[in-house]
């Protein structure tokens, strides 16, 4: 390959580099505005809780960030119980019944949103202190 060639070679392939990277650089700036997007996109979430002999329920209410969420509690809740939370970004959608009685206590808790189940768990005597965990649907997309 003469001189020439090699010249217009370099330049073809500094050219191509110089589109590529433009490229990623946009790819990653698209990127960063849908992250910053998603943490502030707010949804709702329904908390529902059955059972018997709960004591307490703990949920996430909202108002809170992802690493510190403001818990919320209701203290003798009348059963079946039933609350909508509006919440933000990857915050962490949780409810925990607390059943303190060993003898006849069973919890079950569910999270939905949209109309789909996104956590459901259950338990019985010492286990009914139970948490429904889900991942943010906003982080799940």
């Amino acid at each position: 390959m003469n001189r020439t060639s090699r010249s217009v070679v370099a330049v073809l392939a500094a050219t191509g580099l110089a589109f590529g990277l433009g490229a990623c650089s946009q790819a990653a700036d698209e990127a960063a505005e849908r992250v910053d997007s998603a943490l502030n996109e707010t949804y709702q979430v329904t908390y529902e809780v059955t059972g018997a002999n709960i004591e307490s329920i703990s949920y996430n209410g909202g108002g809170g960030d992802a690493m510190n969420p403001k818990l919320e509690t209701v203290e003798k809740p009348t059963l079946p119980w039933r609350k909508t939370v509006t919440l933000r970004g990857v915050e962490a959608p949780l409810v925990t019944p607390v059943a303190i009685q060993y003898e006849g206590a069973q919890a079950s808790c569910k999270i939905t949103h949209e109309g789909k189940v996104l956590k459901e768990a259950t338990g019985k005597g010492a286990a009914a202190t139970l948490s429904c965990v889900a991942v943010s649907p906003v982080a799940a997309e």
